[in-house]
């Protein structure tokens, strides 16, 4: 049948449906970017190379979808990079000192990564100090604490349980271990946003918080739960990022809050506030992990990745500020008529 006047085509339909989706569009770029860097570099889609990446990738998804429901409500956790670093080195140096099973040292981790996003959490809406001010305090803070703690001195692999970091590259049924667990996190996360009432209060306290308590929503306690959950699920990852590379310094995971953060817009959650979902921030997390990895098969310098990072920041934010300007104006003239 052929194609009436002013009915979109195939490529028009594509098209439109990209640009209303993000995380259509971010599934898009990485097909794209798979395709292109595996030409100069077949190795780039083995197994091997792949599971290393999703690995990776897995870690800051989950740290990206803590950060996800912070910066939904208008806020922000830069102090991630450290709960995962303290996370990491507490539970090594646990195992290190034989006083707990494994799976103890893990909860422990957890829950320590918990209590950090509670006292984010509580110092933001007890004192309401703007969450950017109290996350570098405590940024600065948590990274002090594991200083302390190690005093000096790094936990090895040969100081940890034979096999430990085995875990990093297992698989159930061909599927990663830690893609299994980034998947499960972003179903119940995305479950919680999608279908409860305190997921609905999430994105009502982004998007207008005066609005919000009008309707009788505890903005303060939604704020203080999501930097908790922030909290907990970088627990998780410093876990994962101890399992992950075996030996833990000090200073692990210094500087990983940019590319968390950039994950986080470039999956499309606004910086304004009260919009996104969970599965962009992964996706984001995936894509970003793809760059990094694609700069090494490809031997390219790795100080390009900062470069990247911000740009794809600055890129993310400037394309939700022309699409919300342009939503703005559509609705206008919509009312105008």
């Amino acid at each position: 049948m052929p194609k009436t006047q002013g009915q979109p085509g195939m490529l028009g339909r594509v098209t439109g449906a990209l640009g209303r989706s993000r995380e259509l569009t971010l599934v898009a770029l990485i097909v794209l970017m798979c395709a292109i860097v595996s030409l100069g570099a077949p190795q780039f889609l083995s197994i091997s190379n792949l599971d290393q990446v999703t690995a990776m990738a897995a870690i800051f998804a989950i740290a990206g979808i803590g950060e996800a429901m912070v910066v939904m409500t208008k806020n922000i956790d830069l102090s991630v990079e450290s709960t995962i670093g303290l996370v990491a080195f507490l539970v090594g140096v646990t195992l290190r000192q034989g006083d707990l099973p494994v799976p103890a040292a893990w909860l422990l981790g957890i829950g320590v990564g918990l209590l950090l996003g509670m006292v984010n959490g509580a110092v933001i809406t007890v004192f309401r100090i703007p969450s950017i001010v109290v996350t570098l305090g405590t940024l600065s803070i948590f990274r002090g604490l594991v200083f302390i703690i190690a005093g000096g001195k790094e936990v090895n692999l040969s100081d940890l349980p034979a096999g430990y970091a085995n875990l990093a590259t297992d698989t159930v049924l061909g599927v990663p271990v830690f893609v299994i667990v980034a998947v499960v996190i972003v179903a119940i996360v995305g479950l919680l946003l999608w279908k409860t009432r305190f997921g609905r209060q999430v994105y009502a306290v982004g998007s207008n918080a005066e609005a919000a308590a009008i309707l009788g929503i505890r903005s303060r306690l939604v704020t203080f739960a999501v930097f908790s959950i922030a909290g907990l699920l970088g627990g998780i990852a410093g876990v994962m990022w101890g399992i992950y590379f075996g030996t833990i310094y000090a200073t692990s995971a210094s500087g990983v809050v940019l590319q968390i953060v950039a994950a986080v817009v470039v999956g499309g959650v606004s910086i304004a506030g009260g919009t996104g979902t969970v599965v962009g921030a992964a996706l984001g997390a995936l894509f970003l992990a793809l760059i990094n990895n694609a700069l090494l098969v490809l031997q390219l310098p790795q100080e390009l990745l900062q470069a990247i990072y911000g740009a794809v920041i600055l890129v993310a934010v400037s394309a939700d500020a022309l699409l919300s300007r342009r939503n703005k104006g559509q609705a206008a003239q919509e009312a105008a008529r």
